[in-house]
């Protein structure tokens, strides 16, 4: 038997039953039905923008959806609870507390939208400050949010709830099944919305998964309760979703709500959905419409046509003045761009270069994290760490960075977390949004190599400030185990600081001293915003990465080193490449050459003023880093030199790094492929040369 199509599907829940026959006053009546009328009429008012060249250019009508959108945003409580929506719910958060004139203004971009300021794309609705999140693009990936966020609401004993809307195609992206299983597994009080028109796009249902409801695809999570509701009917939405805010509420795990629903226009104004959809079904979806319904529905309980005419004129009054308010508001100005792109970091007071006297016993750099991860913990009681194989007992991670934390500090702020980075980076955004005094360590992956699953949280996490013109800061520090020469081979010896370095928004650093370690992590976890910290496995019992550490040792961002001065040669190295810049200036002093090695210890931000000064000094450069040459940051060092120092340079930027080859497991060809001090000498020499 061939799978029904959605709109016959929904037409079948329709008629088996209009949903519970509750009790509901006049007056709820009225305001249920002015907010879906004026839903309707902005939903349709939406294309006009566009046409007229105003604005508007994504819009992804929420017709169709109004019983459950009208439910979810009924049931969210504005400045208490906390709702994700997705970019079709402009009748939850009309329904949720926007005003009309904020849903315009976020669709023509306009300067006071409250969610970003016309920096997100259009229909994507939030007003962080009464709880409606600024939610981006990527499909789904706010279930990730909703989860940490319900684990902060969970950890401080809060009576919030957490809501999660989403389309039903995005819970084909790995992401979602992580948060929602995640969130089972933590009894977390979230409530997973799921609004299935029955295409992702084109894309039907049946190519998305098996289960024809795809809530079905959890069904075996022993904590979830999931709640089928008919997403067109006013009523079964707010029964099921009053059931699914008993059981989030009650501390026995999350909800998920599956309302069918139907999409009666196309998925988006840059969509033809006559190009998949035959006229049945188009003429089947717009039967089924909820808002003649509903309307049908008042008057049989007792509402009179006039008092539904009015409400439809006053809403029309409404309208033209939330647009005329909305025209005039003022557009953004274009030197706007440069603000909110990163919080101010904090500074101390007593290092504000980030320099100390070399006095005192030396410790490790894997010493020197752990003794300043517990500093700062005993510091800041509402700092929390999670991450892989991090957290039993006396084990702290596979190098051992947190060892001794969990006994200490105890499983609520020092825990494992899956094996699952997505999950790891994506729920340290949603739980910092409780409030901004959290601060939040992961381990992103126990190698750098394995971040890649957390890219697209890491990117969200980088633009998350900006999008929100600055109402919600990611206060996050991410550690990466990253580099070479442990014999790790594929997975295990890469770099990553060349990608992430290209993405504005996040902060990233790597230290080659013990000192600079904890001082660089005590900033991080500090400030507000997100610093991707890169430990050098390498040097983490290196004996020449031992230094002293004083007490409250801190060092700023985008503030160089230089650790041996020169007159003849600059080299600029970060991580464990520094170490072989001093070997190599050691053994080219011997034949009568001095060398200057700048420690860069911050990429991002970058110290510009340093690197130029010496260059401009020594009139040659060298750049020493462990990534590949090609595509690696030393091109972006090489660039600023070359466009900010040429005329002081008497010779061409040279640079040194790994070769563009993956990094072998034999020891034979990881030699072969990283850089050591011979080919830092040798470039050197090279340089010197010319």
């Amino acid at each position: 038997m061939d799978t029904p199509t959605l709109v016959k599907a929904a037409l079948q829940a329709l008629n088996a039953g209009s949903g519970p026959e509750a009790e509901v006053s006049h007056e709820d009546l009225l305001k249920w039905y002015g907010l879906m009328h004026m839903g309707r009429l902005l939903d349709d008012k939406a294309p006009n923008y566009l046409k007229q060249a105003i604005g508007w250019s994504y819009h992804a009508p929420c017709a169709g959806h109004e019983g459950i959108q009208l439910a979810l945003g009924l049931a969210f409580r504005p400045g208490k609870d906390y709702l994700f929506p997705y970019y079709r719910d402009l009748m939850t958060c009309l329904a949720g507390g926007l005003s009309p004139e904020e849903i315009i203004l976020n669709g023509i971009s306009k300067a006071t939208d409250p969610s970003s300021a016309g920096r997100h794309m259009s229909n994507h609705f939030g007003k962080p400050e009464i709880g409606i999140q600024n939610v981006s693009s990527l499909t789904g990936n706010h279930t990730q949010h909703a989860s940490g966020l319900g684990r902060a609401v969970k950890y401080y004993k809060s009576d919030a709830i957490v809501y999660c809307s989403q389309g039903e195609s995005s819970l084909s992206e790995g992401y979602c099944y992580e948060a929602i299983v995640g969130a089972d597994k933590e009894k977390l009080p979230v409530v997973f919305v799921v609004q299935d028109n029955g295409y992702g796009i084109s894309v039907p249902k049946k190519d998305q998964a098996a289960n024809f409801f795809l809530c079905d695809n959890f069904a075996g999570l022993p904590n979830l309760k999931i709640i089928k509701c008919d997403g067109l009917d006013i009523l079964a939405s707010r029964a099921a979703m009053s059931e699914a805010i008993a059981h989030a509420g009650s501390g026995r795990g999350p909800a998920m709500v599956y309302a069918t629903c139907v999409r009666i226009g196309s998925h988006s104004n840059s969509d033809r959905h006559e190009w998949y959809r035959d006229e049945d079904e188009l003429a089947a979806a717009k039967a089924a419409d909820p808002l003649p319904r509903f309307r049908a529905f008042c008057l049989e309980r007792g509402l009179k046509e006039d008092e539904l005419q009015s409400l439809e004129h006053e809403n029309q009054q409404r309208y033209l003045a939330a647009h005329d308010a909305a025209m005039a508001a003022p557009n953004p100005a274009p030197e706007s761009i440069y603000d909110f792109v990163i919080p101010e970091a904090w500074k101390s007071s007593k290092f504000p270069d980030g320099l100390h006297e070399e006095k005192g016993d030396a410790i490790t750099l894997l010493a020197a994290l752990n003794t300043t991860l517990k500093e700062e913990f005993r510091a800041n009681p509402d700092t929390f760490i999670w991450g892989q194989d991090m957290a039993n007992k006396e084990k702290g991670g596979i190098f051992n960075v947190t060892k001794g934390m969990q006994p200490e500090f105890g499983p609520e702020r020092v825990f494992n977390a899956p094996i699952a980075e997505d999950y790891i980076v994506g729920t340290a955004n949603g739980m910092s949004r409780f409030d901004d005094k959290l601060r939040i360590v992961v381990e992103g992956a126990e190698f750098a190599d394995y971040i890649w699953p957390a890219a697209e949280q890491i990117v969200e996490t980088s633009h998350d400030y900006w999008r929100s013109n600055g109402k919600f800061s990611p206060n996050i520090t991410i550690r990466i185990a990253s580099g070479g020469y442990i014999g790790g081979g594929l997975y295990h010896s890469q770099n990553v600081e060349g990608w992430l370095t290209t993405l504005p928004g996040i902060r990233v650093v790597a230290p080659a001293f013990a000192d600079d370690a904890a001082g660089l992590l005590r900033t991080a976890m500090r400030s507000r915003g997100t610093t991707l910290y890169l430990e050098p496995k390498f040097l983490y019992n290196a004996a020449m990465a031992k230094s002293h550490v004083p007490a409250e040792f801190a060092v700023p961002f985008g503030r160089a080193r230089v650790r041996r001065t020169g007159s003849d040669l600059t080299i600029l190295a970060f991580g464990t490449p520094v170490h072989f810049a001093l070997e190599a200036a050691a053994k080219l002093e011997a034949e009568g050459k001095s060398v200057e090695v700048v420690d860069l210890r911050s990429l991002s931000p970058l110290d510009e003023e340093t690197i130029l000064a010496s260059v401009k000094k020594t009139h040659r450069c060298l750049i020493a880093h462990e990534d590949k040459v090609f595509g690696g940051f030393g091109g972006e060092l090489a660039a600023i030199v070359a466009a900010k120092a040429f005329a002081w340079l008497d010779a061409p930027v040279e640079r040194v790094g790994s070769e563009f080859t993956p990094v072998g497991f034999n020891r034979i060809l990881e030699r072969a492929t990283l850089p050591n001090t011979d080919k830092v000498l040798a470039a050197a020499r090279k340089v010197l040369a010319f």
